[in-house]
């Protein structure tokens, strides 16, 4: 029975090549489009899949009072809370903040992937030694384990295990290599350096071993049966007791699984998603295949009509309505079939594109479980889609409703059709509007004034072994040699750089008239005499620093909302201030500047004038020199800093990096839009043909009683025209709200104007006339004595 319905299907897509032809090519690309959003949306959604991850959790710390929340914690914590909390049974430690260099067969590297990691990592985190053991990783401290992509940079295909790498000041021999992390990890490390080797130097230690420094990630495995809550509390109260706080400090537990989506932490050392844009992206993904559908939905009922003498035959000679139901499902699973081999190979052509599009590295070759899942779920939903409502139809064909042109559901076949193609030039409308919206807001945020001029700027950092107390006569010593070269402009130094302020305080300013219960996070720059000149900054009163000026040394320079959040009272400048322990006044009142993504409000700003904090260069090239810039730049560090390499980057570039995955996600969906309006260009072309080839007779007749070539074209675009109108009404709103939504997330943003609408809806206009007039002018310019001899 299978066999004979299997070979129906083969038959009737054969007898409709071309109407199959246009079937497979819009489902395979629908589904393409579906299968590689599914892809992501399944790596976002599987972040620390590892064993036992419902009995993982991470330490969060909160000092509600401040609104400050770290992913960090004590050093001693983890050690504590594992001998004195009853239902914790493992714990262990992850510090990321050093940034060490690797000496390799002579070649230096920064190693940014490094993790220095506790005793208990491997074995909580279960992972798979390619060569070599945990066990030897343990034994000394000046170890290390490479991940299997890092130790091949670094020796090839030789084996690494036993080899000695010179890390900062110390050797290190390499005890194992591990499998790369995989895409849906956080922990994205390519080198692993015990802790014990970090402690080593007493200045760290002696750091690290006071309760109140929070440098450690710690995370803890519970028994399955303990209770979360009362851990937390537990763990609090131990920390308060061991450090004395008197800050509110609150300790909380985050499940492993939940960590990807948090967006609260400051400074965090993980990569992490939006839970939004996956939600975006699901439905996306639904959309595009849902269009594809239409459109073979569209064509089989459209087509119905011509099967009208096969079905009565069937019935005739005794097929019943179940197993024509079977017929048109087994037609519709085949179709799906033979779009499947074509999705395959497309995704497999496209995957490559999409990862670099995503900033992840899929791989799914075929034998990929992970592939065939998502495969599994497209194809079903596919064939869910594509295949109840004709089935449905045409298995309870009636002669004598095919001539009312009714269905079974009593649904004009007409009406239902329209209603589909209004279906994807809406969903092809919000996508071109949102594109538009989205490529506005990206311009806006480009070309917006940030309050400095941040193009031809280099900057770079001091190498960090380099203590506090030779800071300030290293910084004035590079800065004249800098200096000396005609390609470069100016040179200032400070703690970080102005795109991306993260160093904040609270509680750490007074001023008069002060509310002491008012201690607002306040942003911290420790800037130069000179960096107000490198920037381009714009005073509004005052002036900055000067090194002339011995007082200088207290004094502090606010921004235009810290003057307004304090409230201070007129005249600003000569006020007393003072700032972290010093007592100072202001000098200087900065006009507001973006030290932030453009999603956050311009908050307080004090700079200081404290050169130990200062270990960031910014240097602005000549005109037109900044190549050379770079290279005079890398001379003067070789001189001072020889067995370190040169790291830098254009201040253009970490400001871009702010905005990556927005980039990311406007383009995404204009190629989205594009593929959701080809599929939609393709259904209407198909439509097209068969209303034209309906009404040959009718446009013979028109064309023998005078009807001329415009008219009859215009005739048949009519229809067409007034659903892709409709389309348009119902879009604009829909998308009008979508992206004011998105829009939210930015502080700063563009006004939505009603041409963008406008110009999406003229544009699908455009394309739907375009795809139209094809097969109007054709059906046009038929010979009428041909058209009226057709039966």
């Amino acid at each position: 029975m299978i066999r004979n319905y299997l070979k129906n299907a083969w038959r009737s897509t054969w007898r409709n090549k071309t109407t199959a032809i246009i079937n497979i090519a819009g489902l395979s690309v629908g589904m393409t489009a579906a299968v590689l959003i599914l892809l992501w949306v399944q790596n976002e959604t599987s972040f620390d899949n590892y064993k036992d991850i419902k009995n993982i959790y991470r330490l969060t710390t909160r000092i509600p009072s401040l609104g400050w929340v770290w992913e960090t914690s004590p050093l001693l914590l983890g050690d504590a809370i594992k001998n004195d909390v009853p239902g914790i049974e493992k714990t262990t430690k992850l510090y990321t903040n050093g940034l060490p260099v690797f000496k390799v067969k002579g070649s230096l590297f920064y190693e940014k992937n490094c993790a220095y990691v506790d005793n208990d990592w491997f074995d909580f985190f279960h992972y798979r030694f390619i060569e070599g053991n945990a066990a030897s990783f343990n034994e000394h401290p000046f170890s290390v384990v490479l991940s299997s992509s890092e130790a091949r940079k670094y020796f090839g295909e030789s084996s690494p295990v036993g080899q000695t790498i010179h890390i900062d000041s110390a050797d290190y021999k390499v005890c194992g290599v591990v499998e790369d992390p995989p895409v849906n990890s956080s922990f994205q490390y390519n080198a692993f350096i015990p802790i014990a080797a970090l402690l080593t130097n007493p200045q760290q230690k002696e750091n690290d071993m006071y309760w109140g420094n929070d440098n450690y990630v710690t995370f803890i495995k519970i028994l399955p049966t303990s209770n979360p809550a009362s851990i937390a509390r537990q763990i609090s109260a131990i920390r308060k007791s061991k450090s004395h706080d008197d800050e509110g400090t609150v300790m909380s537990m985050i499940p492993l699984g939940s960590m990807h989506f948090e967006n609260e932490v400051q400074h965090s050392a993980f990569v992490h998603g939006n839970r939004n844009t996956v939600y975006i992206f699901s439905f996306l993904g639904f959309l595009l295949l849902l269009i594809a559908c239409v459109n073979y939905v569209n064509l089989t009922t459209a087509k119905a009509s011509l099967r009208a003498k096969e079905i009565s035959i069937r019935k005739i000679t005794g097929a019943n309505r179940s197993s024509l139901f079977i017929q048109f499902i087994t037609e519709s699973v085949f179709i799906s079939l033979l779009s499947l081999i074509a999705t395959m190979i497309l995704v497999q052509l496209c995957l490559p594109l999409f990862s670099q599009l995503t900033g992840k590295a899929f791989v799914l070759p075929l034998s990929s479980l992970s592939l065939w899942k998502v495969l599994g779920i497209t194809l079903v939903t596919a064939v869910l889609l594509n295949s109840i409502y004709p089935a449905l139809l045409l298995s309870s064909f009636k002669p004598l409703q095919v001539f009312r042109g009714a269905t079974v559901l009593m649904v004009k076949d007409s009406s239902f059709r329209k209603s589909l193609v209004v279906l994807q030039f809406t969903i092809s409308i919000i996508l071109i509007a949102g594109t538009i919206v989205i490529y506005k807001q990206m311009r806006f945020v480009q070309n917006n004034d940030p309050g400095y001029n941040r193009s031809q700027v280099i900057t770079f950092r001091m190498p960090e072994h380099i203590d506090r107390a030779n800071r300030a006569s290293l910084v004035t010593a590079i800065k004249h040699d800098l200096l000396a070269y005609s390609s470069i402009e100016s040179v200032a130094a400070a703690n970080q750089p102005l795109t991306d302020i993260g160093s904040t305080c609270s509680g750490c300013a007074d001023w008069a008239g002060h509310d002491t219960s008012y201690n607002p996070k306040i942003a911290q720059l420790s800037a130069d005499a000179d960096f107000q000149k490198t920037m381009q900054l714009k005073m509004k009163e005052g002036r900055w620093f000067s090194d002339n000026m011995g007082t200088d040394r207290k004094s502090v320079i606010l921004n235009e909302t810290a003057v307004k959040d304090f409230n201070l009272q007129k005249p600003v400048i000569g006020q007393r201030f003072i700032f972290k322990g010093d007592t100072g006044q202001v000098i200087g009142v900065v006009k507001n500047f973006t030290y932030k993504s453009m999603r956050e409000k311009t908050g307080p700003l004090v700079v200081f004038n404290n050169p130990t904090w200062r270990s960031q260069f910014v240097v602005r090239s000549a005109a037109k020199s900044s190549m050379q810039a770079l290279a005079d730049g890398e001379k003067i560090w070789k001189k001072y800093f020889p067995a370190t390499p040169f790291e830098y980057v254009f201040l253009d570039d970490i400001f871009n990096n702010l905005y990556k995955q927005d980039r990311q996600t406007s383009f995404l969906i204009l190629v989205f839009a594009v593929i959701a309006v080809v599929i939609s260009a393709l259904g209407l072309f198909s439509l097209a043909a068969f209303e034209a080839a309906q009404r040959t007779k009718e446009i013979g007749i028109r064309k023998v009683l005078g009807a001329s070539i415009a008219g009859i074209a215009a005739l048949l675009s009519k229809d067409f025209v007034k659903l892709v109108l409709i389309a348009i009404l119902i879009a604009s709103p829909l998308a009008w709200w979508a992206m004011n939504k998105w829009l939210q997330d930015f502080a700063y943003r563009i006004d939505i104007s009603w041409w963008m609408f406008a110009a999406a809806g003229l544009l699908a206009m455009l394309i739907a006339l375009f795809t139209i007039s094809f097969q109007s002018i054709r059906a046009a310019l038929a010979n009428a004595v041909e058209s009226l001899r057709t039966e």
